[in-house]
């Protein structure tokens, strides 16, 4: 029987990594010269990266000054080629097709693939000086480009983005034959290849650039962390700590997976690198093969969700939405974190149901009272660290000056050996066999120290975005710098510690290790560079044809002017371009089509809706699709792990993701859970309400709070969480929270409000392209003596005429302006706050009900066998 099993899983684990190779990082792993030179263009590629997103180009050196300089565009070039290049020897073109060896063909096809990507490039001041003059050299190359990039799509990504992208650009070549209600005036060949190859709008837009600057360099560093140990470390260090737990292997790999989730940004490859040790883990204790997949891809896949590295989407988000990478993180941070603490619970809850046992530990339980002290000494000597670091660098700044980088980064070196040092007194952690039985869990205390100088690089990370403010290309150039010394230095180094004689070979082996980890971040990086490239034709059609406005015209009317079923359509069409597109694919078709037309069916619903709040929700649901049936790939990856049936891994998984699913919704209508516009005291509060709200709302979808629910339990846990996620919805109903005023009279009214008062302007004008609509504005009123100095502060002047209140000036860059008033727009009413209960009174109530519901289930738990509970379950 175990023979059998073994042999099993050493075919499951050929297929997962057979099925990472093709998703991630090529099929094809040529042998000989062929090898070689495929090895050294992903080398050559991480180089080349790391030299432009660091500050060496920049610098004057000796004789020869400074050189090495790139424009954007030569680099998005330069990367295309790159990932052009790459695509066609390292993804074979048919299942048939030979794997250690490359076709003659795909030579052809990458050289000729390479020339075009790089074309701007090479010929960057002849195009210059014609820009919007292709002639016939222009346009072969180009088209021969476009079909070439297609194709690499095709072998990367699969089919789907490729069709995608060429009903795009038969879209916008057949505009005049389209239906009339999505007809266009088209355009030819020579414009559609010239806006999508040989300008920024289309190929080479915005996308491509975030990929070239930003996302690189993320890939780039998780792949050494994980080269390094760090994905072994923190699965192990999950382990020891929670594995001792109900349910311990399932909560283990739940923070396991969000911890690699850190450096890893594919879902299946989070799958396949923490389920292999998880998955059989979690059969282990009693989970069955399709929950302990389900719970593994629900965790993985939220990985991409966990800042500070959230995947490609995030850094676009950075570019569509104008806002910085900390901003971006920082509204993320709230909805990830109570995601996670929800799918915690969501195994608590099944470990409930069928009574499982953690795994015993290595050592005696110590009393929970000890524990609790452990963990609050934890945390008070972290917080010391983190308050010493902090203000011990902002001393060093001013007292050093221009050697403040230098003393810094030695500090930093003194920090490192020292973890070294700690970490050379316990064993390394050895990579487990999940298929070995495992009697106890490691030691808490010897696992976390053989890995904490792996922190070191997440903090300079962490530090350089949120602290110093670097941009996230050279913040992330930092932290892999000390990757790079940390992945060459610390065998030698515990060597060195330890006493033993062979620290060249350790300082050999890690040169090596380092020379795999470029290699594998720039193959890790050949999906994504091809896909943001495709994305790009989808975008540049958009910006050519202007389908944009159309399809919004359409949705409206799908919609019927709805701004939840408008929401419902866009979770939809996510879902349904996620089972074939890669999630940045996904979020830059969806976001770049639907987000403005959210944010404007808001407007015209009364609910002002932050274009990061949209994007975030396109972004969520592009997530989803990874674990959606039929088509979602990590739940595939899970069940070749588990031996499970994927489709119900897929239902199961979608499942324990519904948390996932609803939290878009909710963060669209109370964006306190996006961390806008609170205070930090609020911010705790949101917190804490929050996650009781989200694990309420798991409670009740799961059928299981502390006993087994009822049908109205579960309903009464659904209006709970809303309750606590959404209170204002119910005091907006007990209490206006706005007082109508006639716009004659709102300069009299302006008397009696302070400034800073918000107001809503419902506003009948015209849309972008002339369209009647009516919709929302809110603006500040601004200081002032009077009423009427107030409103002057805001740009805005009003004249009513003919029994209408119109626009009759809008200051040039004022409140009103950005608001978005125009002239000539009527103002048809004006709402001002007034005097409403605090929207938290809500809770009393809420818990109150809660309260009761407790008391109902604690006491049927205690009149039901506990054989019984389970057993119903």
């Amino acid at each position: 029987m175990t023979n059998t099993h073994n042999s099993q899983a050493e075919v499951d684990e050929q297929e997962l990594q057979d099925m990472v190779a093709a998703t991630d990082t090529g099929a094809r792993i040529p042998e000989g010269w062929q090898g070689k030179i495929l090895l050294a263009a992903a080398l050559l590629w991480s180089l080349f990266q790391l030299w432009i997103a660091s500050p060496l180009p920049f610098y004057d050196w000796p004789i020869i000054g400074s050189f090495g300089i790139f424009n954007d565009t030569e680099v998005r070039a330069i990367h295309l080629g790159f990932a052009t290049f790459l695509a066609f020897t390292a993804y074979p073109a048919l299942a048939r097709s030979p794997r250690h060896h490359i076709p003659a063909t795909d030579i052809a096809l990458c050289l000729l693939g390479a020339f075009s990507a790089s074309y701007i490039f090479l010929f960057y001041e002849q195009l210059v000086s014609r820009t919007g003059l292709p002639n016939s050299q222009d346009l072969i190359v180009s088209v021969v480009g476009i079909l070439l990039l297609l194709e690499a799509a095709r072998r990367t990504l699969g089919p789907p983005l490729m069709i995608v992208a060429i009903v795009f650009l038969t879209y916008s070549l057949a505009g005049p034959y389209m239906p009339e209600i999505i007809a266009h005036k088209g355009v030819t060949l020579k414009e559609l290849v010239n806006h999508q190859w040989l300008t920024t709008e289309g190929v080479f837009g915005i996308a491509l650039g975030v990929s070239s600057n930003f996302v690189f360099l993320f890939v780039l560093f998780g792949a050494l962390l994980d080269k390094a140990g760090a994905g072994n470390y923190f699965i192990q260090v999950a382990f020891s700590l929670l594995g001792h737990m109900r349910g311990g292997p399932a909560k283990a790999a739940v923070v396991s997976s969000g911890l690699t989730g850190l450096i890893s940004g594919s879902s299946i490859a989070n799958v396949v690198t923490t389920g292999t040790f998880t998955i059989p883990m979690m059969k282990r204790v009693g989970f069955s093969s399709e929950k302990a997949g389900a719970v593994e891809v629900a965790s993985s896949v939220n990985g991409q969700i966990m800042p500070p590295v959230m995947g490609a989407a995030a850094f676009l988000m950075v570019e569509y939405v104008g806002i910085s990478y900390v901003e971006v993180i920082t509204h993320a941070f709230l909805p990830a974190l109570i995601s996670y603490i929800a799918l915690v619970y969501i195994v608590h809850l099944e470990a409930l149901k069928l009574d499982m046992q953690g795994l015993p530990r290595r050592s005696a339980v110590k009393p929970w009272q000890m524990r609790i002290i452990g963990m609050l000494t934890g945390f008070l000597v972290t917080a010391a660290i983190a308050a010493g670091v902090y203000f011990g660098i902002g001393w060093i700044k001013p007292v050093f000056g221009t050697y403040a980088g230098m003393v810094i980064a030695a500090l930093l070196g003194v920090v490192y050996l020292y973890l070294i040092r700690f970490a050379a007194k316990v064993p390394d952690l050895a990579l487990d066999d999940p298929n070995a039985p495992m009697l106890q869990l490691p030691e808490v205390g010897p696992t976390v120290k053989s890995g904490l100088h792996f922190l070191l690089p997440v903090v300079v990370l962490v530090w350089c975005l949120m602290i110093e403010r670097l941009s996230p290309g050279l913040s992330a150039f930092w932290a892999t710098v000390l990757m790079i010394i940390i992945l060459v230095t610390q065998r030698p180094l515990l060597a060195f510690f330890r006493g033993h004689s062979d620290i060249a070979a350790r300082l050999r082996q890690g040169a090596n290790e380092l020379v795999d980890g470029l290699i594998v971040g720039a193959r890790n990086m050949i999906g994504i560079g091809i896909a943001t490239a495709t994305a790009g034709i989808i975008v540049g059609a958009v910006s050519q044809t202007g389908v944009g406005s159309v399809l919004a015209d359409l949705v409206e009317i799908l919609s019927m002017g709805n701004l939840l079923l408008m929401l419902m359509l866009t979770a939809v069409l996510s879902l349904i371009l996620g089972m074939g597109l890669p999630t940045t694919a996904n979020y830059i078709v969806v976001s770049s089509l639907l987000a403005p037309v959210v944010v404007s069916l808001g407007q015209e619903s009364g609910l002002i809706v932050p274009l990061i709040a949209v994007h975030l929700f396109v972004f969520y649901f592009g997530i989803m699709a990874d674990v959606t049936p039929p088509v979602g790939l990590a739940s595939f990856a899970a069940a070749a792990v588990s031996g499970g049936d994927p489709i119900r891994t897929g239902f199961v998984a979608f499942a324990y993701s519904l948390r996932t699913a609803a939290l878009p919704f909710l963060f669209i209508f109370n964006t306190d859970l996006l961390l806008i516009g609170v205070t930090w005291l609020e911010g705790i509060q949101v917190f804490i309400i929050a996650t009781i709200a989200i694990l309420i709302f798991t409670a009740a979808t799961q059928g299981f709070f502390i006993t087994r629910n009822r049908w109205y339990e579960s309903a009464v846990m659904l209006l709970i969480a809303f309750s606590l996620f959404r209170p204002g919805f119910w005091m907006d109903r007990i209490v206006d929270p706005y007082q109508q005023v006639a716009p004659t009279e709102l300069v009299q009214m302006a008397d009696n409000l302070d400034p800073g008062t918000v107001m809503n302007f419902w506003i009948d004008g015209e849309d972008d392209v002339g369209n009647q609509r009516s919709f929302l504005v809110k603006l500040e009123l601004g200081e002032g003596v009077t009423g009427a100095d107030r409103m002057a502060e805001t740009g805005l002047e009003l004249l009513t005429t003919g029994g209408k209140t119109m626009i009759d000036f809008v200051g040039f860059d004022s409140p009103a302006e950005k608001a978005g008033l125009a002239f000539d727009q009527v103002v048809v009413g004006v709402e001002v706050p007034q005097a409403q209960p605090a929207k938290q009174l809500i809770y009393i109530p809420t818990f109150m009900l809660l309260g009761l519901l407790v008391m109902l289930q604690r006491r049927r738990r205690k009149s039901t066998p506990a054989k019984a509970q389970t057993a119903a379950c």
